[in-house]
């Protein structure tokens, strides 16, 4: 059933994250709460930014069917494509209850969809990008984010199942699972698949990003990040992975501007941009020459694991999209037995670096760098991964 949302203008559908929902992963959302929860016949089964109305077209399933969602013209149309709905126009961030979504207190309820995920302090689109939308969130669901601030509706609605799309990155970035607290206190994830960002139509071509189709119970034990970083995530079609499988390299350098660490003693020899996951490695500088905000002032001794990340960069390209929002992997050991080789290659290949350090060419440099990123991936990841470096 392929609705996608054509009403609304580029800005609105920034602004609302509304981007339609293919129809295999509605399915594949069906498939992980079927597998997961007996008698799902007798629940209630809400959309709360349900837009046309993907994922409430397995009306065969459950007892009871709602859908809101803020958009006036959505509700219309999903009225006319699925009937038998209790639709509700409403703005399921205010005044977030079970009265105003026509849910009884003793309904047995899962959540399901997905919901908008638009974090206003990111730089991407920020000039489109409309605050003033966090002026109408409950203040006690009020993030940076809509996609979290959702899944906080979902705990004040003390829902017994959850099952929505969101960005990876709100689990494995800790400073957003922190955000998240309220939340994790409640509820545990017991399933879900990897999918990439590319499976959506709407969304940019030019860089992929992982989104989770997260399952989670309502448990009053709770989960904590332990719990996230020891997690076996799968993968659609491939595979899975954990975040303890890998070393990184926040345990070797300073990712955020240092300056008021350093001794008086210390002579910085190269400046850096401020780091944060693998894929705003993609977009943003590694070494630059100008004292700024986000500047990490780099020694002498730390000058050939910022030399890694220069050239990771290069090479970030051929990294499976479902790591991008971690940090910069490395393999310490094996990196400290050629780092002789990234230094070169840095020095080569950065104007900045070109300029204040002498090349010294190492032989075969280029091939040794490649099969040290062949092994990294195979050893975690498969030979499939490692195979972009062939």
């Amino acid at each position: 059933m392929e609705n996608d949302q054509k009403h609304l203008n580029y800005n609105d559908t920034i602004n609302l994250g509304s981007y339609y929902t293919p129809e295999v992963i509605v399915d594949l959302a069906y498939s992980i709460l079927q597998k997961n929860i007996p008698n799902i016949k007798y629940f209630t089964i809400l959309d709360s930014s349900c837009g046309y109305g993907s994922f409430l077209a397995k009306k065969d399933i459950a007892k009871r069917w709602v859908g809101a969602d803020i958009d006036q013209e959505a509700i219309s149309e999903a009225k006319k494509i699925i009937g038998d709905i209790d639709y509700i126009h409403l703005n399921s961030l205010s005044n977030v209850c079970r009265k105003n979504l026509t849910i009884r207190n003793d309904e047995k309820l899962i959540v399901i969809g997905n919901p908008p995920y638009n974090d206003t302090t990111s730089i991407i689109r920020n000039s489109i990008k409309d605050v003033s939308i966090q002026d109408k969130i409950d203040t006690d669901i009020k993030t940076r984010d809509l996609g979290m601030s959702f899944l906080l509706s979902y705990d004040k609605l003390k829902a017994d199942y959850i099952c929505v799309l969101h960005p990876l990155s709100y689990l494995i970035k800790k400073a957003n699972f922190s955000l998240l607290s309220k939340f994790s206190r409640n509820y545990k994830l017991i399933d879900g698949i990897i999918i990439s960002s590319h499976e959506f139509s709407n969304t940019s071509r030019g860089m992929a990003f992982p989104i989770l189709v997260a399952f989670y119970k309502r448990d009053q034990r709770g989960m904590t990040y332990d719990h996230i970083q020891n997690y076996k995530f799968k993968v659609k079609d491939d595979g899975s992975f954990c975040l303890n499988d890998f070393d990184t390299i926040v345990n070797y350098v300073q990712k955020y501007p240092n300056k008021k660490y350093l001794n008086k003693n210390d002579k910085p020899v190269a400046k850096f941009w401020t780091l944060r996951d693998i894929n705003a490695l993609k977009r943003n500088r590694t070494f630059i020459d100008s004292d700024t905000y986000n500047t990490v002032y780099v020694l002498m001794e730390k000058l050939p694991y910022y030399c890694y990340i220069d050239v990771f960069k290069q090479y970030a390209d051929r990294m499976p999209y479902f790591i991008g929002n971690c940090d910069v992997i490395i393999d310490n050991k094996k990196f400290n037995e050629i780092k002789e080789c990234f230094v070169a290659q840095s020095i080569h290949t950065n104007p900045i670096l070109k300029n204040k350090f002498k090349f010294r060419e190492i032989p075969n440099a280029k091939l040794k760098i490649e099969k040290y990123f062949k092994e990294l991936l195979g050893s975690k990841l498969g030979e499939k991964y490692a195979k972009n470096f062939n």
